[in-house]
């Protein structure tokens, strides 16, 4: 039977056909549907693990007891599970385990574009890209047997198109592991690094890489060459793949399906066989570089094709039609002239708690060092209200050094923001340096109930589990004050005024402290209806009232725009406009009346 899949929904049924009986991640965009998709499946148990790092030891535990094990991450997160990753290459598995990494070139979704093909090579890890949905399925399943064949972790990567794209897949059964479950306590030689056993097993490492390389050659059904037009041949993987043979069908392929360890006599049969060869890769020129190192004289590779962003087929086609045809690109004829549409910038949603929160700290002048999450978005106008970023919990430990070299005047100048979910992620560790170490930067701890950016995951501070059952939550209050946070204060964030005199009083202590926001869940959480605080469901403006000052357009709520219409205010000031809420958009948080100053926002009539 065949159906059509997202590629990560067909990377969770790849799973569930090869018997995965675990599935740990730490959602990340593009990689976040998998286990959402995995957990679907009865027979997998699955959990939103606190970081990338914890669910790749929850899944290396799970393989060593006999369980195929599923771990999924994006790039970043992959950073994040280094420490365990480069060691577990060196101890093995017992079943299955293969480690999803989810790339993002053109950064839609990402503080950067890195390229995980390098961890394959650095790990010493065989990696397998697939290009479509069907072979998201398929590599996925035959990941966990090249993991127990090999007794090695597999790492399969993906990027955004992949995992977003649909594809027809068709659909397999369910295979039960033929792996005993249990756990062997005679195997410490293996499972134990220490040095003594490291250096032993390092030696392995490297006849496991040769076995790999040789399966690569000689096995491995989707490193595949396609002859035709001899006069040209591209080798590319992925969805790179799919995109040159979209433009240029005519010419031969070598596709690779196993990017690690590179299959060197498919290689080098097919420089044999072809003319003139063009690596085709998104982003770093991986595969240019280690086909030079064996000697091969490469055509054209990264000094045509763009290593930055996203290949299309139109960007492949732009780089490489003078080389390969001889003729300049020429763009399609447009019949339709395309409308000079207005920019639509991301923005916090109407109601949003973060919002009224960057509108106390932008009043108060404070350096914010920010974290990465919805509120990432305060950065931009009129808000600008975050001033350094760069990766989960980091912002904690980068007010803390602050601190540290502006000494006592920094007091009242700087604070640390970041969410729920990222504070349990990665906050806890730079909290305590910071109380340890003397600091005295205030964290403020965005309370959202939820992983919110990557679309509504749950998390150790909400209650419920990945299934929705019921479970203990962390209390923040109570984390703050075991690791030695003296100061710990709770503010409802859509109370401004509130929220402001206690940021201004933490900020300006010499000691740690921290603020948690309070009843504010996600405006799209429907477990807690977070409307039903509200006292009014909607707000207009009064047009006698409103001024023109356009101080309410300053909290940029997408509720909220302006309308040209010269006149005069009831008090007789001429103004050139006025705003106007658009109620279809409006929840009625009541963040706008508080910035009036005029008393020109009032309640709609029920």
């Amino acid at each position: 039977m065949k159906k059509i899949l997202q590629g990560n929904e067909a990377i969770a049924r790849g799973a569930w056909e090869a018997g995965a009986t675990v599935g740990c991640a730490y959602p990340g965009t593009p990689s976040s549907e998998i286990l959402a998709e995995l957990s679907r499946h009865k027979e997998v148990y699955t959990e939103w693990s606190p970081n990338e790092k914890v669910a790749l030891e929850v899944g290396h535990g799970a393989s060593l007891a006999g369980g195929r094990t599923l771990v999924c991450m994006k790039h970043v997160g992959l950073n994040v599970a280094a420490d365990p990753l480069m060691i577990i290459s060196y101890t093995g598995v017992k079943a299955g385990l293969v480690i999803v990494v989810a790339d993002d070139p053109g950064q839609h979704s990402s503080q950067n574009e890195q390229d995980s093909r390098h961890w394959t090579r650095f790990g010493k890890i065989p990696m397998l890209e697939p290009a479509d949905s069907q072979e998201c399925k398929d590599f996925t399943r035959l990941a966990f047997d090249i993991s127990e064949a090999f007794d090695t972790p597999v790492l399969l990567r993906s990027e955004t198109r992949v995992s977003h794209c649909d594809s027809p897949v068709e659909l397999g059964e369910r295979t039960e592991s033929q792996v005993g479950k249990g756990l062997d306590r005679k195997e410490v030689e293996k499972l134990v690094m220490v040095p003594v056993h490291a250096r032993a097993r390092r030696i392995l490492v490297e006849q496991r890489t040769a076995k790999l390389a040789s399966y690569a050659d000689r096995e491995f059904p989707f490193n595949t060459t396609e002859i035709n037009d001899p006069s040209i041949g591209f080798i590319s993987s992925g969805v790179s793949y799919l995109h040159t043979k979209e433009i240029f069908p005519q010419y031969s392929f070598l596709k690779i399906g196993m990017v690690w360890p590179l299959p060197k006599k498919l290689i080098a049969e097919f420089f044999e066989k072809v003319e003139k060869v063009i690596v085709v890769e998104e982003l770093d020129p991986f595969l240019e570089t280690e086909i030079r190192a064996m000697g091969y004289k490469v055509w054209h590779g990264k000094d045509l094709i763009p290593a930055i962003g996203e290949l299309t087929p139109t960007v492949l086609e732009k780089s490489l039609s003078l080389a390969v045809t001889g003729k300049d690109y020429e763009p399609p004829k447009v019949l339709v002239p395309i409308e000079d549409l207005p920019k639509r910038p991301p923005n916090l949603c109407a109601g949003c708690s973060h919002r009224p929160l960057f509108l106390a700290l932008k009043k108060l002048g404070l350096f914010v060092f920010g974290d990465i999450g919805c509120y990432a978005l305060a950065v931009s106008p009129p808000l600008s209200a975050m001033h350094a970023s760069t990766c989960m919990g980091a912002g904690v430990g980068g007010a803390y050094g602050a601190g540290k070299v502006l000494g006592d005047t920094g007091l009242g100048k700087i604070c640390a923001v970041l969410g729920d979910s990222t504070f349990l992620h990665s906050g806890i560790g730079p909290l305590m340096d910071t109380v340890y170490n003397g600091g005295y930067s205030t964290t403020i701890i965005l309370d959202n109930s939820i992983t919110a950016m990557t679309g509504q995951q749950e998390h150790p501070g909400t209650g419920f589990t990945i299934q929705g059952n019921p479970a203990p939550a962390v209390d923040y209050e109570q984390l703050a004050r075991a690791i030695g946070v003296q100061h710990v204060r709770t503010v409802d964030p859509y109370n401004i005024k509130e929220t402001t005199e206690v940021i201004r009083e933490e900020v300006n202590r010499n000691t740690a402290s921290v603020i948690i926001t309070k009843n504010s869940p996600c405006i799209l959480l429907r477990r807690t209806k977070p409307l039903d605080r509200f006292k009014h469901h909607h707000y207009q403006i009064n047009d006698d009232s409103c001024m023109g000052c356009r101080l309410c357009l300053d909290i940029n709520c997408p509720a909220i725009s302006w309308t040209p219409k010269p006149g005069v205010a009831k008090n007789g000031r001429k103004r050139k406009g006025v705003a106007f809420i658009n109620q279809d958009q409006c929840v009625g948080c009541e963040v706008c009346t508080q910035v009036c100053e005029f008393e020109g926002i009032v309640p709609c009539e029920e």
